[in-house]
């Protein structure tokens, strides 16, 4: 047990353009770092397709999983300083949890894959899983330095982010609606895409943060800066992560990797696109931890680019479009537009494209704020508001502007099709003029809403 308790002799900090400093003071914290499926996290962007529209968006998971640690830190020491524990069961904070706590906040992100959503969605993986896995598994290096803490030591830090773990106010520093991991991404995703209304007082959300028997509540003084932190949330998904142009690269990135797998199930294989060796375990759905830990942002880019030159022109022309910067169109739907998809798909399909790998429709939803509702299978942990007598209280019920958002999904459903449909200078333009008129007669109808810009 030395080990939990041992210290660098002198803290070691790194440079974060967000925290200005992240101060590493146990050697644990600094082996897991220099792991190699920690190291793994510098090769996959955080927002992925993201930097194709903001391009100052080039950080990676490993710059927020430090961040995340380093927001999880700040809060044991003010945990530590302002309500440490007297007497056992008193609800206020034991600093023997402090390691776990670190330990789950640095690795939260550990299972994530090239292009994490996206190849997720693909390849049926689960990144909480592998994340789980990863610490737990004895192939690991990470899971070699969490057991030199003690024997039970990864498990405990995989049930802090499977939320098993029995103390809530650690599961809730690392997973809630105002934890160490939402607080990190908002900010360095805002700092990095250049936007300003992704930020918040970090400082006073710490500042009111504090421990109680059921996790971790927020004092009255502080509703401002926490209701401030909810719109910013709000604010960033509507702008950045639902960005319809970031949306439509990820279609093509779905498209090109499902081609990949229907080429390589088809007769021709692996000739037909460059033998990507690395992928033969997701096509046959046959992978494990060490296939998974093999992949990041820049495997699959290498073979994109082979695939360029693919003798099958689907696969070709995708890959061109993805590693070109080549999007999709978009168009917002809803119920009662949905009945004209069909329409506006034949038409693609007559213009000569294949409808399966050249449209889609595509929904992104948030719930901006989820009030805790006992008929609701997984409704997030509510936000509480302590009063002066220690009485607690749910923030949208004393929020008007919290109160406003609660409960409603904000987001919209895209219809994704070629830009070339839009296009008067098409080579086809002759033999499909009467198509091209047609579609965007459909696509101009009033009730739809005008495609997006690139």
């Amino acid at each position: 047990m030395a080990y939990r308790n041992e210290r660098l002799p002198r803290e070691k900090v790194f440079r974060d353009p967000v925290h200005n400093y992240i101060y590493i003071q146990h050697r644990v914290i600094l082996d897991l770092i220099n792991t190699k499926e920690f190291q793994r996290l510098r090769r996959i962007k955080q927002l992925g397709t993201a930097s194709m529209v903001f391009h100052g968006a080039e950080h990676t998971r490993f710059t927020h999983s430090l961040g995340v640690y380093e927001i999880t830190r700040r809060i044991c020491d003010n945990f530590q300083r302002n309500y440490p524990t007297q007497t056992p069961g008193d609800g206020l904070w034991d600093d023997s949890e402090r390691l776990v706590a670190l330990c789950a906040a640095l690795l939260h992100d550990i299972g994530h894959g090239p292009y994490s959503h996206t190849f997720e969605h693909i390849f049926k993986t689960n990144h909480e899983a592998i994340t789980a896995n990863i610490l737990t598994s004895p192939e690991t290096e990470v899971n070699a330095v969490l057991r030199a803490v003690s024997p039970e030591f990864p498990q405990q830090v995989a049930s802090v982010i499977e939320k098993t773990y029995p103390n809530p106010q650690v599961v809730q520093m690392i997973s809630s609606q105002i934890d160490a991991d939402r607080m990190d991404y908002l900010l360095r995703d805002a700092y990095h895409t250049g936007t300003k209304y992704g930020t918040f007082d970090l400082t006073r959300i710490l500042r009111v943060m504090r421990p109680y028997h059921d996790g971790i509540a927020f004092e009255m003084n502080g509703m401002h800066a926490v209701e401030d932190y909810i719109v910013s949330r709000f604010q960033m998904y509507q702008q950045i992560y639902f960005h319809p142009v970031s949306r439509a690269m990820e279609v093509i990135l779905s498209h090109l990797l499902e081609r990949a797998r229907e080429v390589y199930e088809g007769p021709v294989k692996t000739t037909e696109i460059a033998a990507p060796y690395l992928l033969f375990p997701f096509f046959r759905h046959e992978f494990d931890l060490a296939d998974y830990l093999l992949l990041d942002d820049g495997t699959l880019t290498t073979y994109f680019a082979h695939w360029r030159a693919a003798n099958d022109p689907i696969l070709s022309d995708l890959a061109h479009r993805f590693l070109d910067r080549k999007p999709l169109k978009s168009v917002q739907y809803d119920e009662q537009t949905e009945p004209l998809i069909a329409h506006l798909r034949q038409l693609i399909g007559k213009a000569g494209f294949n409808v399966d790998f050249y449209t889609a429709t595509n929904n992104s939803y948030d719930l901006p704020y989820d009030a805790y509702d006992p008929e609701m299978k997984k409704s997030l942990t509510q936000v509480e508001l302590m009063q002066d007598d220690g009485h607690l209280v749910e923030l949208s019920s004393v929020s008007a502007l919290v109160n406003a958002i609660t409960g409603k999904f904000s987001g919209d459903q895209r219809f994704f099709f070629p830009k070339e449909m839009l296009s008067k200078q098409s080579e086809t333009v002759e033999l499909f003029d009467p198509i091209y008129h047609e579609f965007q007669r459909y696509l101009h109808n009033d009730q739809l809403i005008q495609p997006q810009g690139d």
